[in-house]
């Protein structure tokens, strides 16, 4: 009696031989396969504009989803399901109230992944330190790079290409502001984690990386603002970053510093200045701003999320708030 198995195999090679038999060998063996792959068939290859390269910019947000937290996360997904998009930026303060304390840590949960979690947003995030960040332990963000696959950030500062097009590039400086803040060293909570970080060494890296890049375009992420239309307009920690970052800024002729730390959406460019900074740090709460600064191009108290569009010539920056509605638009060129 033959068993169950064997009746199978058989049974499939009758079929195949028979699927087989009406076709010429020799067409089998000599014609091409078609040659799709994944990205041929993915729905997101469909979503093209006139720029080449995009991204997301989202800073202070990481509250456990509370004070609009979610609301913001979910208009991202919404915006980059339906936008073009390469990466996320993070401008710091990702964990209140005071970072975490392993990369273990269960606000990584409550405050990351269960929070963003379209589909759209599992694309790379390149995150930076916030001031909040400093209060615990702000190398096991660093460490959490091994254990998340979206999630890169390889050292407190570092940087990164990207390609625009074929022939040109974007560079991108994450720099660490916390070191070059001189109070944060005497702050018996930042204290303990600026200590020993030669923030000269740092500046000088960054000096070397703008003066030896080919890239078309050179970029600066950072979290605190050198100049801001929100509370800490002539603050300690905003003088103290401007004093020393500016000049190189201005050096290198980097057409855009991306901040975040007020809680608010801006964009400024003081006069006779080369550097636009926008500051995106409204991902979880708002504070005011105010309206008289002469260096303020736009300011709102709205919570949201910023989207940076590049090409070879230009750049567009647009605002979007927690009800997914553009607040603010503009174009920059090279």
């Amino acid at each position: 009696m033959m068993k169950r198995r064997d009746f199978m195999k058989s049974t499939l090679g009758t079929a195949l031989g028979a699927s087989l038999s009406g076709l010429p060998l020799a067409t089998a063996a000599t014609k091409e396969p078609t040659q799709v792959d994944s990205g041929d068939i993915n729905s997101r290859a469909g979503l093209k504009d006139e720029y080449d390269l995009h991204f997301i910019a989202v800073g202070d947000w990481g509250r456990n989803g509370e004070d609009h937290q979610m609301q913001v996360a979910k208009q991202m997904g919404n915006w980059a399901s339906t936008h073009p998009n390469n990466f996320i930026i993070s401008t710091g303060d990702n964990f209140y109230p005071s970072g975490v304390v392993s990369e273990h840590d269960p606000l990584w949960h409550y405050s990351f992944e269960n929070i963003y979690t379209a589909f759209a947003l599992q694309w790379d995030w390149y995150p930076i330190l916030g001031n909040h960040d400093y209060k615990s332990n702000p190398d096991a963000q660093v460490r959490y790079t091994a254990i998340s696959r979206r999630w890169k950030m390889p050292a407190r500062y570092y940087s990164k290409v990207f390609k625009i097009d074929n022939q040109q590039e974007l560079l991108i400086a994450f720099i660490d502001t916390n070191p070059l803040i001189p109070e944060f060293y005497k702050n018996s909570e930042y204290g303990p984690h600026v200590t020993g970080q030669q923030p000269e060494m740092q500046l000088s890296w960054l000096d070397d990386l703008l003066s030896t890049s080919d890239a078309q375009w050179k970029i600066v992420v950072g979290h605190h603002p050198i100049y801001t239309a929100g509370p800490r307009t002539e603050n300690y920690d905003t003088l103290a970053v401007r004093k020393v970052l500016e000049p190189l800024l201005e050096k290198h002729k980097i057409p855009l510093y991306l901040s975040g730390h007020e809680h608010s959406l801006q964009h400024l460019r003081a006069e006779g200045k080369t550097t636009h900074q926008f500051i995106s740090g409204s991902g979880s709460e708002t504070t005011s701003v105010k309206s008289e600064i002469p260096y303020s191009r736009f300011q709102a108290s709205s919570y949201g999320f910023m989207y940076f569009s590049f090409r070879k010539d230009d750049f567009r920056v647009q605002c979007v708030d927690h009800e997914g509605q553009i607040v603010y638009s503009t174009s920059i060129t090279m």
